[in-house]
């Protein structure tokens, strides 16, 4: 079974690094991402055009290399869960958890017995194909698959201990823009109600051993969030990369274009 490296950050006591995709699903994105030495990525279905099918030739891509691959699904369905574990993903996103109900349904369908009620396909993607010595897998990959709750409605916040609380789930993410829409002060990350709803957060992720990740949109977020102790950090989206890189590239030809 393909080692979680996120996994393996987190035991160092490291900082897991991350980034999203969701525009590039290319046969050459994995090998892109690995070159850039990142320890995870999420492969986002909620806001994106990829479909199942899609997933499973990123996962198998990504099967190749040194990170691992998480996928955020649309919604917190069986149908959605499995399928992907199926697949090979070392973990699954799942947007706007507001109780420990739904978190304990996503876990049930990400984990084996005990632990959860995911139904049993061995011997086919998320093995190579391979038939594995099935009391030695259930364990291991109850233990490396990582159950991510995002936490984006004030609703969420109010429940996040209980959500924290629930065995198997790994961590609580904040989705930044959802929670602060969701409050009626979109995009004021600065607002005292806002700053508060992280607090609580992060004190029920901190109170149940639970990891907490957030994707900033620049350094300076990144530092701010990081102080107040989010441990596990994604950087932009694939799309939010290429446009920067873009727009800062254009900017200095035009600069020096000007001065021709």
């Amino acid at each position: 079974m393909k080692t979680n490296r996120y996994r393996e950050a987190v035991a160092a006591g490291r900082i897991p690094l991350g980034h999203m995709v969701m525009e590039f699903g290319t046969r050459g994105i994995a090998k892109i991402i690995e070159a850039a030495d990142l320890d995870f990525v999420v492969y986002d279905m909620e806001h994106s055009g990829f479909e199942v099918e899609r997933l499973y030739d990123l996962i198998a891509w990504s099967k190749a290399c040194s990170f691992a691959p998480f996928v955020r699904v649309p919604q917190g369905l069986y149908h959605f869960l499995a399928r992907i574990m199926d697949a090979g993903a070392l973990g699954v996103m799942i947007g706007n958890v507001e109780t420990a109900e739904q978190a304990r349904s996503i876990v049930n369908a990400v984990k084996y017995a005990p632990l959860g009620k995911r139904g049993v396909a061995l011997g086919v993607a998320h093995n190579d194909y391979v038939m594995p010595d099935p009391q030695e897998y259930f364990g291991e990959i109850n233990k490396s698959s990582v159950v991510i709750c995002q936490i984006e409605s004030e609703t969420g916040v109010r429940n996040s201990e209980a959500i924290a609380a629930v065995e198997g789930v790994d961590c609580l993410w904040i989705g930044h823009y959802d929670l602060s829409q969701s409050m009626g002060i979109p995009a004021q990350f600065h607002h005292e109600r806002f700053l508060g709803a992280l607090t609580t957060v992060v004190a029920a992720a901190r109170k149940h051993g639970r990891t907490l990740g957030i994707q900033p949109g620049n350094s300076e977020q990144a530092d701010e969030w990081m102080a107040m102790g989010f441990n596990v950090i994604s950087w932009q989206s694939d799309v939010s990369v290429y446009r920067g890189a873009l727009q800062s590239g254009i900017e200095r030809l035009r600069e020096r274009s000007a001065r021709a």
